[in-house]
């Protein structure tokens, strides 16, 4: 199924939830809106559904408008937060629920029902109820109850939230392949920023109910375009600075750091105005960096095994928060150490002071941003 969306607008009174959204989803893609708590993305995933009548704007499922549909109507299916078993039912009768509702007759039925649950790896539990089954397992159950009715469209609204941390991680890997088995087109609602970043094939970043950045996770990643997406998708450094010239495919900023260069142009900025840099944790070279070398001190050091987090101060109180992936040697606070960062992981964007950025951990832990504050308390 393709869909469309053509200046998706809604409010609540006086509250806008979306505001001109404009987005298309291609036949067979996972698509992920990504934001904080209140940005939309649940009314957006609502309005897909039906659930929600759009204030302005349309919806197009495969070029028809959809809006005087009823949900029952726009093949589309949806698994919520909250599983919504019938408690009192098997896991076949829950997962053979819809297709009884629809008339669909007993034999067929059950041969979908079947069907479904193969695809999910849970046949063998059809005459389990709710109550007999593991988080996983009640999970694979909503996602089968939505298999079954064969939707052009799936809609997940935080299907893994209610699971924990090493079960969440394997279900990742089982959704995006359910999807992709079945040939569903599907979006899907999270706050998790490792979520999207490992199951989706596009990335929408949402915030206050706009449209601030679409593209594949790696684009987003490494190439957001504003201070809030590179806050939001990752955990960022971000410095201030003036956009001084060009020259030869190559910017020069002057920043309280010094002069730093970066090939990524932003042909939207004009020489001389300001920019903040986004430059990621894991880009900071340590010790014999190659270019855009400064001086720090080492104030804080978090060991977790594979990978070690440093805080680092340089000029004018800056504080910068870099990764060592397999760390070897120990590093000890107080250490005047020279860092660096290549041309091609310093990303000028436009200043976008803001409440929001000044805080590690962001939204459910997952937007990190450290703006250059002097006497900047290490984060906690």
């Amino acid at each position: 199924m393709n869909i469309r969306l053509e200046s998706v607008c809604k409010t609540f009174g006086n509250v806008a939830a979306l505001r001109d959204v404009d987005l298309d989803i291609a036949d067979g893609e996972l698509v992920f809106l990504l934001g904080p708590s209140g940005c939309g993305k649940t009314t957006l995933l609502r309005c897909l559904a039906g659930f929600e009548t759009l204030t302005s704007g349309r919806i197009r499922m495969d070029g028809e408008d959809v809006g005087p549909r009823p949900p029952h109507l726009r093949n589309t299916a949806m698994v919520f937060q909250g599983y919504a078993l019938w408690p009192h039912m098997t896991v076949a009768q829950n997962v053979g629920f819809g297709l009884e509702m629809r008339g669909i007759p007993k034999a067929e039925r059950e041969h979908r029902v079947r069907r479904a649950l193969a695809a999910v790896q849970i046949g063998e539990l059809v005459q389990r109820k709710p109550n007999e089954l593991s988080g996983g397992q009640q999970q694979r159950v909503a996602l089968a109850r939505t298999l079954v009715v064969e939707p052009g469209c799936l809609l997940l609204d935080e299907p893994l939230a209610n699971l924990d941390a090493k079960l969440r991680r394997d279900m990742r890997a089982e959704i995006r392949r359910i999807c992709k088995d079945n040939r569903l087109t599907a979006v899907y609602v999270t706050h998790d920023r490792q979520e999207a970043l490992s199951m989706a094939d596009r990335i929408a970043v949402l915030r206050d109910g706009r449209l601030l950045q679409t593209g594949s996770p790696r684009e987003v990643y490494n190439r957001p375009n504003s201070v809030f997406v590179a806050g939001f998708i990752g955990e960022a450094n971000l410095v201030p600075g003036t956009l001084r010239d060009r020259d030869r495919g190559q910017l020069h900023i002057e920043t309280p750091l010094g002069i730093l260069c970066s090939r990524v142009d932003c042909p939207a900025i004009p020489d001389q105005a300001p920019v903040m840099l986004s430059i990621r944790p894991e880009a900071l070279r340590i010790g014999r960096p190659d270019a855009n070398v400064f001086p720090t001190t080492l104030v804080q050091v978090t060991y977790l095994g594979e990978l070690a987090e440093y805080l680092f101060e340089a000029a004018a109180g800056i504080r910068l928060q870099a990764f060592e992936l397999n760390p070897k040697v120990p590093r000890q606070t107080g250490t005047r150490i020279d860092i660096g960062v290549e041309p091609d992981d310093v990303i000028v964007l436009p200043p976008e002071p803001g409440p929001e950025l000044r805080r590690k951990g962001g939204d459910g832990g997952n937007a990190a941003a450290f703006l250059p504050r002097v006497g900047r308390e290490p984060p906690g």
